[in-house]
């Protein structure tokens, strides 16, 4: 459906409609989808901000994952309720350590995955390439796999990967029971470990209506970012028992995670922290609401579809029976010459004139009422080439 990419690339269009989006995003008075986006300057002058609220700035800085980097390891191994917690450069070396710690003790190279999954989709086969793992999928649908597919699956696996939200199936989540029976047969039934890729964690406990210790407690390891719901400028946690994350550690030296100071990261995880998970309810809440005023300001345009409806978080995808060049249009033109930016980038499907945009419902979108994104989307129709509606 998507090309096997790299997450740097996704939603560009080559560098010269990225720069023309920061521009024009930045220019905006109002955001739905997303957050406003910084120049160097200011991520600078908003980090020397944050920071002076979370870690005493008077101390040395880290030195090899000490300091603030141990620091953000401990508050995030208390968050999620496990005895500890490695810091990773990126997710993508995060998630690769875990599966290989987990094949190495089961004596099996034979993961189970999902083929919409992030180690399928986005880190160029790295679980073949890197660590001789290969993948097997309990299924193809587009949700996560169910007991019965499961307990049907003819193949022994060492460990299973699930994404929480899977995010390229419109970021959807199972229910409460729907996870604790697979955490049940995965790690009863079939011997294996379960391992949550939880870059989108934090969100996904409003759904579930449980907390995160909780959630964690069904799985043996759990990966989260701090840069994709937390707005922080890179970085990942791997979590789990303490001898998981003490060899985890080796690993990341390995692979090369091991870095010498990594504080601006640290810094604006640990700021994340404090900022955004007390909002996440209220973000997922109002996702439902824009969501509802996406499908119906969008009735005109037949075919036009919000998924899943409603959200399962503060994320969900828009699709459109247009072309992914004439929406990018339309909504540069609303941008540059409004002052509204309503969506992110586009993607074509792969199917002619039929286009997906990831609504992500932030701080910015929470002081749109259901008449500002109906006034909005007409404003978008308007500026769309030929004006088809």
């Amino acid at each position: 459906m998507y090309p096997n990419r790299s997450e740097s690339t996704e939603g560009g269009h080559g560098p010269g409609l990225q720069e023309r989006r920061f521009a024009a995003r930045r220019g905006c008075e109002r955001l739905l989808s997303g957050s406003r986006p910084r120049s160097l300057r200011e991520q600078l002058a908003a980090l020397a901000e944050d920071a002076e609220h979370v870690y005493d700035l008077d101390r040395q800085p880290d030195m090899y994952g000490d300091g603030v980097v141990r620091a953000l390891e401990q508050r995030v191994a208390a968050l999620l309720g496990t005895e500890d917690a490695a810091f990773f450069p990126t997710g993508t070396m995060a998630q690769q350590v875990a599966l290989r710690i987990h094949a190495e003790a089961a004596g099996l190279r034979t993961v189970a995955t999902h083929p919409l999954g992030h180690t399928e989709r986005h880190e160029r086969h790295a679980l073949t390439v890197l660590s001789g793992l290969r993948s097997v999928w309990p299924t193809e649908a587009p949700r996560l796999p169910t007991v019965a597919e499961l307990d049907a699956f003819d193949e022994p696996y060492a460990a299973m990967i699930l994404e929480l939200p899977l995010r390229e199936a419109g970021f959807v989540l199972p229910s409460w029971g729907e996870l604790v029976a697979v955490s049940e047969a995965v790690r009863g039934r079939h011997g294996a470990a379960l391992h949550l890729d939880g870059a989108r964690l934090w969100e996904s406990a409003v759904r579930l209506g449980r907390s995160l210790p909780e959630i964690t407690a069904l799985a043996d390891s759990v990966y989260v970012s701090f840069y994709k719901t937390l707005g922080g400028i890179s970085g990942a946690a791997l979590a789990g028992d303490a001898g998981f994350v003490r060899t985890a550690g080796a690993w990341r030296h390995r692979y090369g995670g091991q870095l010498f100071q990594q504080w601006p990261a640290a810094l604006a995880a640990l700021a994340g922290l404090d900022r955004e998970l007390p909002r996440l309810g209220g973000y997922v809440a109002h996702a439902r609401t824009v969501a509802a005023a996406l499908a119906e300001a969008f009735a005109v345009v037949p075919g036009a579809r919000v998924h899943p409806d409603p959200p399962h978080t503060h994320q969900f995808q828009l699709w459109l029976p247009i072309a992914a060049e004439d929406l990018e249009t339309a909504g540069l033109r609303l941008a540059e010459q409004e002052g509204t930016a309503l969506f992110g980038a586009w993607r074509g499907s792969g199917l002619p004139g039929l286009s997906m945009t990831e609504v992500t419902v932030a701080a910015d979108a929470l002081e749109w009422t259901e008449k500002d994104v109906a006034a909005a989307v007409e404003g978008f129709l308007a500026a769309l080439p030929g004006k088809p509606f």
